[in-house]
């Protein structure tokens, strides 16, 4: 893998993760704001505590968040990614494969440059 693609795949990755973390933390604030909520006016024993444990369940449940949907976007695109590539190396194995070549890294290498509309 070249150094720019390489370089714009990891942007693309960062991009990815970063926009599904900042989803992923809004849904978990949500969900914490609105179980802090229901357990308030439902349960005696949760209106009895304080202001900053309240706050700090939401703060907990907005970072769980984050963090879970950045990894589940992060795995995604990771596997994307790897079926895009094994998909092109498979095509390259085939052909040179048919052309009597033996598919080595850089004979692999080497069709990719050839053939540069496929990756």
């Amino acid at each position: 893998m070249s150094t720019s693609r390489l370089r714009e795949d990891v942007e693309q990755a960062y991009s990815v993760q970063s926009q599904s973390a900042i989803e992923g933390a809004l849904r978990g604030s949500a969900i914490g704001v609105g179980l802090t909520i229901i357990s308030h006016y439902t349960w005696p024993f949760f209106r009895r505590q304080t202001f900053q444990f309240k706050g700090f369940l939401v703060c907990t449940c907005t970072v769980f968040g984050l963090v879970i949907g950045a990894e589940k976007a992060l795995q995604e695109y990771e596997a994307m990614r790897r079926w895009e590539e094994n998909t092109i190396r498979k095509e390259a194995r085939l052909d040179l494969g048919r052309l009597g070549i033996i598919p080595t890294e850089t004979a692999i290498r080497q069709w990719r440059a050839n053939n540069k509309p496929q990756s």
